[in-house]
């Protein structure tokens, strides 16, 4: 069956996959946002339906005001002697740990922590030993991916760290995975940058501590002289054997606004590329080392693809999302209303804003959605980060009420359009297309253009950062705001 790329849309960068129980678990990175590190579940590794999240407790993760993406980098699911383990990196505090538990639909456990430095940490057992293994300096000063054995109950080194393998000579060595296959082992890393140069590189040894050879065609799957092409920063991936004895590679990519508009807005997103092993043990991906849109899969099924979102047919736990640690009185949340109270800090603050969002997954849409605001100011944002976001608002004046557009820049914000309204009640749209976001608001059945913001400015080449555009509802100051009747419809 055909299936088409990318297999996850929007902002679920950093997959990590494992096979448990007959079916396919996949996570992502968060970073600034909460609940932390979306978790999927499939049965095809083409159809993926978000089951929860594996950071769901505030003690487990520190986001209090941290930038934006800053927090949970790169995680690494395993599963093991019927237990779920997820591995990952607070940037922020720069600690690694774990979580795991026996319930992939339940809680997971509070964070171990392991004192060995570096990002991207993954986890390998063999013979009843775990293996710690993240990028960055050995015990020796020595820098590259790094390895020690560890107690998996405690997290304790039972080895120095030590380097077992320096790369290819791309910059950023980083997204190390071990696997043992046909009696050797393979350790795959990205390296070049997660960026317009990104690839995934690997190397092999007849010994969990190297010597590893790099495999003669590094890297093994890259986009980076692939132009022009939408399809653009294909690395950081996970090694995986289908049920039918195959193998595939979940990494992410990235898709431009057009073949020359090198700016991607959507964030990093999840492609699915298919891997062949050689009868000399070397395995080759994609399409000469490339990655495409379409591919062939053994298995009888349909790429589905969800193209409208409401309150009602989307989980507030799973779909959406807050910016750091929530202040949970701030929401009254259902299945056909979303009430948030105001607070004082706002969308500019590295902080915890009265927010939740959305991610954004295709570049065409269309969205609304009813507002009734008693708050100073409430509406919906585009938001990239901190310093780049583009709102529409209610807003409460000393005369009544009016519509504003806000755009905000690099940190200038600026105020694009204002028009008065008769009343508190309003609604507010966005449509967009691949280069621009257009805004209006609607009252008393009259549509009002109140502007455009151009894509490019949230795009992670102007804005940085790691994340990717969330569709958020905010409410700024005293008062409460309900929210109704949203519709996001995809083209």
């Amino acid at each position: 069956m055909k299936y088409n790329n990318p297999v996850i849309k929007g902002f679920y960068p950093d997959p990590s996959v494992c096979y448990a129980n007959g079916k396919y678990y996949l996570v992502a990175s968060s970073f600034q946002y909460f609940p932390g590190v979306p978790l999927f579940e499939s049965e095809d590794l083409v159809n993926w339906k978000q089951i929860g999240h594996v950071l769901t407790r505030k003690n487990q993760v520190m986001l209090d005001k941290i930038n934006s993406s800053g927090g949970v980098f790169a995680p690494t699911i395993r599963f093991n002697d019927g237990r779920f383990y997820m591995v990952t990196t607070n940037d922020t505090t720069h600690q690694n740990f774990y979580v795991f538990t026996d319930d992939i639909y339940g809680e997971w456990s509070d964070p171990v922590y392991v004192d060995q430095g570096g990002i991207d940490p993954s986890l390998y057992f063999e013979d009843g030993r775990a293996f710690f293994i993240s990028n960055g300096s050995d015990d020796n000063g020595i820098s590259g991916v790094v390895q020690c054995e560890i107690d998996i109950a405690t997290g304790e080194k039972l080895t120095p760290s030590k380097c077992i393998w320096q790369g290819s000579g791309g910059r950023y060595l980083e997204s190390p995975h071990m696997y043992r296959i046909n009696g050797e082992y393979y350790l795959m890393a990205a390296e070049g940058g997660t960026e317009y140069g990104h690839m995934i590189t690997y190397a092999r040894s007849d010994s969990i501590w190297g010597e590893f050879m790099g495999y003669p065609g590094n890297p093994v799957l890259t986009n980076r002289n692939k132009a022009p092409y939408i399809i653009q920063g294909i690395g950081h991936g996970d090694l995986i054997e289908d049920k039918n004895g195959d193998w595939h590679i979940l990494c992410l990519g990235f898709r431009q606004l057009h073949l020359w508009r090198p700016f991607h807005t959507l964030g990093r997103e999840v492609f699915l590329i298919p891997v062949v092993f050689g009868e000399d043990g070397w395995f080759t991906a994609g399409k000469d080392g490339t990655a495409d849109a379409e591919y062939e899969i053994k298995g009888d099924f349909v790429q589905n693809e969800k193209k409208t979102y409401t309150f009602e047919n989307t989980d507030w736990s799973i779909d959406w999302c807050y910016l750091r640690h929530p202040k949970a009185e701030n929401y009254d949340l259902s299945k056909t209303r979303a009430v948030l109270t105001g607070s004082e800090i706002t969308l500019d603050d590295v902080d915890t804003p009265t927010f939740i969002g959305i991610r954004q997954r295709d570049f065409d849409m269309d969205m609304s959605v009813d507002v009734s605001v008693d708050s100073d100011e409430a509406g919906v944002t585009v938001y990239s980060c901190e310093n780049e976001h583009y709102d529409v608002a209610v807003k409460k004046t000393d005369v009544g009420y009016e519509a504003v557009l806000k755009l905000n820049i690099g940190g200038i914000k600026h105020i694009q359009s204002t028009v008065k309204l008769s009343g508190k009640d309003a609604k507010l749209i966005i449509r967009s297309d691949h280069f621009s976001y257009n805004f209006f608001v609607c009252q008393n059945d009259e549509e009002i253009f109140l502007g455009t913001g151009s894509s490019k400015y949230l795009s992670s080449e102007i804005s940085e950062g790691f994340t990717g555009v969330v569709l958020g509802l905010y409410a700024v100051g005293q008062g409460d705001t309900e929210f109704s009747d949203f519709i996001l419809n995809y083209k």
